[in-house]
């Protein structure tokens, strides 16, 4: 059986500018443990947000993911910067600041940035 010890934390793309999910792995079935790790996960080739989800979920069974939320990051591997925002509309927005300390551990000689840009605006006062 796999375990959670062998994966990777962060696994993202080497340059550019892509989507990213938070994700929960589990040992077992997620209803019945807690988290082993938390993921970062971002790629290019995927269009949507739910399209990363579903590959890592592939990959990683029998493993049990769960999706946290999502944003993007622009990874600019010559100048050692790597920026996380934005949101997912399916997923929510991503912790990142969590993001951002996962992503710092595995590339320690880059500068993190982070930023609320791309996220939503808050909804309309009801006030009359």
């Amino acid at each position: 059986m796999a375990s959670a010890a062998n994966v990777p934390v962060v696994d993202i793309d080497p340059e550019g500018v892509f989507k990213y999910i938070l994700i929960n792995l589990y040992d077992k079935n997620r209803s019945e443990s807690e988290p082993q790790k938390v993921l970062v996960r971002g790629y290019k080739r995927c269009n949507y947000h739910s399209d990363i989800f579903d590959e890592v979920q592939a990959k990683l069974s029998p493993l049990d993911c769960e999706p946290l939320g999502g944003g993007r990051i622009s990874h600019d591997a010559e100048n050692k910067k790597i920026h996380i925002y934005g949101y997912s509309q399916g997923y929510g927005k991503a912790d990142h600041e969590i993001t951002a300390k996962l992503v710092k551990e595995a590339y320690p000689a880059y500068t993190i940035t982070i930023s609320d840009e791309g996220l939503p605006p808050p909804p309309a006062c009801p006030c009359k």
